[in-house]
């Protein structure tokens, strides 16, 4: 199949629901530009806005405000059915009645291309996808993964210049998911298609992503790289729906004349990173990863122990990783270990010195309290 692709314009994208006192907001000034052929994931806890905001670019919920342009062209006179858009839900939406061929054709048949042609472009996308030795069976013959390979050759068969996933992993269990996630992706970049993904699951987001748009009430709390919304999240909430994380209380910061700041957080002085609004903040948050915290055994009883040791409340070999849970004078921190010697993970009850990769560590403002990501 040949590439076809669009630039994708959201222009101060607005929707609300009902009136007065009723309103509710689902969507507040969404503004975005998403590239040809790149990648884009909106992710965001239940009711953040999301899903309504990729409805609202299919056409099947119209803005209360705002504009969504495609090339340049605006399509809010444009019905779904109209829009150059391919579209994958969370249900799949196969037709039950109809064979996997006539489930893919679907669309080319209602733009009315010639049988020959439909055979030709079917029969490309049944080999591309590894689904040419199923043609004849119907949806229910499928398996999970099946069903969503044939979900997606139906959406791509009609050479959308933007293909939009509804969580369409959902309902795979775990492997099957990865699998999947690894396998849109690998069509996506071959084929250069220019892809908005709507999930509330941060692995789908991290390994699927250009970029990533983090929302939140509605409105988009950060968009950036995966690895930049990992590592430099701008809010505490970022921070603890991408990923686990630990939250340090900070006594001191100082600034210092590189951009790093010197900052003390459980009883131990750190050179760290800082997020510009985390100087101006009274009580700033250090983000220290699991993986960044260092594990050894200490040989402090559990009375003399020092600040940055503490004491092992719960231990978990997963056989290439050990994650610990430690009490430690101020705090309960989080580490995971890689690679671990079985001979030297420190037991339950024993005291562990513990050491934080100040490389790895980022300064947060105190904007916004620190939250689960069942939020």
């Amino acid at each position: 199949m040949a590439k076809t692709t669009g630039k994708l314009e959201l222009r101060a994208l607005t929707k609300e629901f009902g009136n007065g006192s009723e309103k509710v907001v689902a969507v507040k000034e969404l503004s975005l530009t998403i590239n040809p052929g790149e990648f884009v994931t909106l992710l965001g806890p239940s009711g953040c806005g999301k899903t309504t905001a990729l409805r609202m670019v299919a056409g099947f919920e119209t803005p209360t405000s705002g504009q969504v342009l495609l090339d340049g062209e605006d399509l809010s006179a444009l019905t779904p059915d109209r829009r150059p858009m391919g579209m994958v839900f969370q249900s799949y939406a196969l037709f039950p009645h109809m064979t996997v061929f006539d489930n893919i054709a679907y669309g080319l048949k209602v733009k009315k291309v010639s049988t020959a042609q439909i055979k030709k472009e079917v029969g490309e996308i049944l080999d591309s996808m590894n689904l040419a030795h199923l043609t004849n069976r119907a949806p229910n013959q499928l398996s999970g993964g099946q069903q969503q390979r044939v979900a997606l050759a139906r959406a791509m068969v009609v050479r959308p210049k933007v293909l939009l996933f509804d969580e369409p992993l959902s309902n795979l269990d775990a492997k099957l998911r990865a699998q999947m996630r690894i396998e849109i992706r690998s069509i996506q970049r071959r084929l250069g298609i220019t892809s908005i993904f709507v999930t509330h699951d941060q692995d789908e987001a991290m390994s699927l992503s250009d970029r990533i748009v983090v929302m939140r009430n509605a409105v988009v709390e950060q968009s950036g790289t995966p690895e930049e919304i990992y590592r430099r999240p701008s809010s505490v909430f970022v921070a603890d729906f991408i990923g686990r994380s630990n939250f340090l209380s900070v006594a001191e910061v100082k600034k210092g004349a590189s951009r790093k700041v010197t900052v003390e957080a459980s009883g131990v002085k750190l050179k760290v990173n800082a997020h510009p609004k985390a100087l101006k903040s009274a009580h700033p948050h250090l983000l220290v990863r699991p993986e960044s915290v260092s594990v050894k055994k200490s040989s402090s009883s559990s009375k003399s122990r020092k600040a940055n040791e503490g004491v092992v409340k719960n231990v978990v070999f997963y056989g290439n990783h050990v994650e610990y849970s430690i009490d430690t004078p101020t705090q309960t921190i989080a580490a995971v270990v890689s690679d671990p010697v079985y001979d030297e993970i420190v037991p339950v009850g024993a005291v562990a010195k513990i050491d934080f990769d100040e490389s790895r560590a980022w300064l947060l403002p105190s904007d916004s309290a620190v939250i689960t990501s069942e939020e």
